[in-house]
């Protein structure tokens, strides 16, 4: 099976500053990939590249089997940004219509992508009148009107309630088990953990690791440990094991390497202990963890943390 998306050895600069050094990456049909990272890893540069709006320094991208910088592979793209600014005048339906358009899709297509995403209803409301959430079902329907081989998504739920959310992953759901690739770049730890096959950690526009993020999370050996005590805590950091602890109106967290010596502790020395819960990592520490040390290739101030993030201008 040919995957979707190919990076090989991709390298990209602004000037001297190196925003991505040989990055490898491979997203599969009906395959969820995510992008993790802390601002400035080289994210939003990478969902440039892919989607064809930057041409890399060196190295090799393929989507869909075509070069991204070609109009007829960007047709076989579906993308969903953080922001979009929409035109005054145009309705939901003739903005999904002039994707398709684009797309080199029938118009036929159109009626059943604004019923897939539920704006069927909406269809003759202004774009520039519809709410936050339903401006994001709008752009997954432009994205889904010409049925892409890769989807692409730069953090696209950021400000959605929880509803919409889930509304928006379950449409996502369908898609995939048709063949569609999705590619998403997020700082939503909770919503990459609970959607994405594998997950690609970026620092510093380097790959630091490629894994699920259950199996992120089975790197680390600690676990966490939360309970209210009367102990003085200063003393337990002396603990074998003990990371990093924090206390707080009588309730302890700790991050240990040996939670069963710490509980232990716990329960010889404070009779009233409550509340005690030994926790597993999840995937925000892990990706702390496997980038706090990254070094930039260069040394440079890594240039996504200063570069605003586009938005981008829909037309007709």
């Amino acid at each position: 099976m040919d995957a979707v998306l190919e990076l090989d050895g991709v390298t990209h600069r602004y000037g001297a500053t190196v925003a991505l050094d040989t990055v490898d990456l491979r997203v599969m049909p009906g395959e969820c990939v995510a992008l993790l990272g802390p601002n400035g890893a080289g994210k939003t540069t990478l969902t440039s590249l892919v989607t064809g709006l930057l041409s890399p320094r060196s190295g090799r991208i393929v989507v869909a089997g075509g070069d991204p910088a070609r109009a007829a592979t960007r047709a076989r793209l579906g993308v969903v940004q953080q922001r979009v600014g929409w035109p005054r005048t145009l309705t939901v339906a003739e903005v999904v219509h002039g994707a398709a358009v684009r797309a080199g899709a029938s118009r036929l297509h159109v009626e059943p992508a604004l019923a897939e995403v539920g704006l069927a209803e909406l269809r003759r409301r202004r774009a520039a009148k519809l709410s936050g959430g339903q401006q994001q079902r709008l752009q997954l329907a432009m994205a889904l009107v010409a049925s892409p081989t890769l989807l692409v998504l730069d953090e696209p739920t950021t400000g959605l309630d929880a509803a919409t959310r889930r509304d928006f992953w379950t449409t996502l759901a369908t898609r995939r088990d048709r063949g569609s690739g999705v590619l998403l770049a997020t700082h939503q730890l909770d919503e990459a953990a609970a959607v994405a096959d594998r997950v690609v950690v970026l620092a510093h526009g380097r790959v630091v690791a490629v894994d699920t993020p259950n199996g992120l999370t089975s790197r680390l050996a600690d676990r966490i440990v939360s309970a209210r005590t009367c102990l003085d805590v200063a003393n337990l950091t002396n603990l074998p094991g003990v990371l990093d602890l924090d206390a707080t109106d009588g309730r302890l967290r700790a991050s240990t390497t040996q939670p069963e010596r710490l509980v232990r502790h716990l329960l010889d020395h404070d009779p009233s202990l409550g509340d005690l819960r030994v926790e597993a990592v999840g995937l925000e520490h892990a990706v702390l963890h496997l980038t706090e040390g990254a070094q930039t290739p260069d040394g440079t101030t890594p240039v996504d943390r200063a570069r605003p993030r586009p938005t981008t201008e829909v037309h007709a």
